[in-house]
């Protein structure tokens, strides 16, 4: 069956889109779709412990998300101009010839009217110029600043960039923590936005999951435009993902496959990890005395129904917005008469919705 964009529509009562998460984390309401049976139970995010098996492999994404918005000046005018660090295209990184790079380029989005050659102040030390706008609603610009210095600043005066339906008065300093898994620590590039179906887990939780005889194991996917950019087409093949960094180690592949020939699911935790593991090429790495042929690897991956699944056999997700990219892939999984139907139960149980919302486990 061919869908369009529109078909993946429904409406939300404003006052269902979580604005805080809930304390303690595994607290959270857990909706559980048995896509075998078509039977939707409800539990607490807590007793996912019960729903996995000895043998199973939990995948985690451990991105850590960084203060990416910068609220800045214009040097011109003083004019108000809020950037979006995306993607980092140059970075202070060691050259063949030893040197360092000096350059700090990202593609960003930008609030604000700007133009090519206009510097932008954050603060006494950091300083930015626009090169080029890539005509696709981002902008190339280069920081004076580069490596730890840049980062430090970055922490200091940066904002964590919450998603715009969390409506804030002012930040608040909570957030850099409410908005962080309890595993991440990979911070080589960082993500703009939390990989949320990890937002639920607790470090008892998952030792609790360990003891059970589940094996957990990582991968990492530094999420950026491609997981929530909008979908502005009316035919879903016209879509195209914006591309994001993975990185897969050599004992995340293997578990992988181990659990695979042993039996066992592999669970992917967020539709970022159902993403990276999906956009591998398994054969060849089965081929690969235990290795993993490619590490790291960007991915622009776009699943959507009628996907053929290659590698994970369950997941665990939030609620996704309507006619986004992330629910076109739980539907791919599940068959969309089931997500909306158990979206549409959620909905009449006053499920909490999207980053600081509720779970769902699909199995």
């Amino acid at each position: 069956m061919t869908y369009k964009v529109e078909d993946f529509n429904y409406y939300l009562p404003p006052e269902l889109i979580a604005q805080k998460p809930i304390r303690p984390r595994d607290h959270s309401r857990l909706l559980l779709l048995d896509r075998t049976k078509e039977e939707i139970f409800h539990r607490y995010f807590y007793n996912i412990v019960d729903y996995l098996r000895p043998g199973d492999l939990l995948v985690l994404n451990n991105s850590k998300v960084f203060p990416a918005r910068l609220l800045g000046k214009k040097a011109e005018t003083g004019g108000s101009v809020e950037i979006f660090l995306h993607k980092k295209i140059i970075s202070g990184e060691k050259q063949n010839n030893g040197q360092m790079e000096k350059n700090n380029i990202w593609e960003c989005l930008v609030g604000g009217r700007v133009k090519i050659g206009l510097v932008i102040n954050f603060s006494q030390k950091l300083q930015a110029l626009i090169l080029k706008n890539n005509s696709d609603g981002t902008w190339l610009i280069k920081f004076n600043l580069s490596g730890e210095n840049f980062w430090q600043l970055v922490n200091k005066i940066g904002e964590v960039p919450l998603p715009p339906y969390i409506k804030r008065l002012k930040k608040e300093v909570s957030d850099k923590n409410n908005y962080q898994t309890v595993f991440a620590d990979n911070y080589k590039i960082g993500s703009v936005a939390a990989p949320t179906a990890g937002l639920h887990f607790t470090k008892a939780l998952l030792k609790k999951i360990k003891a059970r005889g589940v094996k957990i194991e990582y991968i990492t996917l530094h999420v950026g435009l491609g997981t929530f950019a909008p979908m502005k087409t009316e035919n879903i093949t016209d879509h195209r993902m914006h591309s994001e960094f993975a990185e897969v180690s050599a004992r995340t592949s293997q578990a992988v496959l181990a659990t695979k020939k042993k039996g066992g699911r592999v669970i992917a935790v967020g539709t970022t990890t159902c993403r990276t593991l999906e956009s591998i090429n398994w054969p060849e790495i089965n081929r690969g005395r235990n290795k993993s042929i490619q590490p790291s690897f960007w991915t622009g991956i776009f699943i959507y129904p009628g996907y053929h699944f290659k590698i994970i056999d369950a997941l665990i997700t939030n609620f996704h917005l309507p006619k986004s990219t992330l629910l076109l892939l739980v539907s791919a999984l599940a068959g969309k008469n089931k997500i909306d139907r158990a979206y549409q139960e959620a909905i009449d149980k006053k499920y909490r919705f999207f980053s600081y919302g509720d779970a769902m486990f699909i199995y």
